[in-house]
């Protein structure tokens, strides 16, 4: 059994996918995607939820319980084992995969990788607008090769027009002691305005 099987089949790993855009054209359906979410990056499935819920996109998300911290590689997230997932990457044209990561010295930088690289400058120009004070990189030679999302079997690039791999570190997600005792209403400052840029940038993108 597949490592991506065995976490869908753990309890209280929680499998989430909803579709959209049923009235538009495949090619015009985007989705958001939060594989890794729940215990292991935090926040980033309240994040790809909320972008989706404001500009009516498809949402697929593996929710992990407080606590459990299991990684299965993106490439080893196979539609093959997943009904959901395959019915998500049929129905969808294009993706948005938020991801969360952590390393010294780039605890304000936004990594947008993934293969559709008109998309990802297109939804940098939008961050970078809403999230003045954090460094939102679109250049694929300043992003770490493992943060990339470029590989033909990572989710992010498995729809027809691929799509855009966004690696989110703590402190946009509100998940660093500087909104620890945030109460809301709302997400942390910073997600909302987060969240604000990416729904901003798939409405304009639509619009076109």
């Amino acid at each position: 059994m597949s490592r991506f099987r065995e976490l869908l089949d753990t309890p209280g790993v929680d499998e989430v996918c909803r579709l959209r855009g049923h009235r538009l054209d495949r090619t015009r359906r985007i989705g958001f995607m939060a594989y890794h979410g729940g215990g292991l990056e935090e926040m980033t499935e309240v994040i790809a939820q909320a972008a989706a819920d404001r500009c009516d996109a498809s949402y697929y998300g593996v929710h992990q319980p407080r606590g459990m911290e299991r990684h299965v590689p993106s490439i080893e997230i196979d539609p093959a084992v997943s009904d959901s997932l395959e019915s998500f990457l049929e129905h969808v044209g294009t993706v948005i995969t938020v991801h969360g990561y952590g390393r010294p010295g780039m605890y304000t930088s936004l990594l947008l990788g993934g293969r559709h690289r008109e998309l990802a400058e297109h939804v940098g120009d939008h961050l970078r607008a809403h999230l003045p004070v954090y460094d939102v990189r679109t250049d694929l030679e300043t992003i770490p090769t493992e943060l990339r999302g470029l590989h033909p079997r990572n989710p992010v690039n498995l729809p027809p027009f691929a799509g855009v791999q966004i690696e989110l570190p703590p402190r946009v997600r509100g998940t660093t002691p500087m909104f620890w005792d945030w109460e809301g209403p709302g997400l942390p400052p910073h997600a909302e305005r987060l969240v604000d840029g990416l729904a901003a940038a798939v409405d304009a993108w639509l619009a076109r």
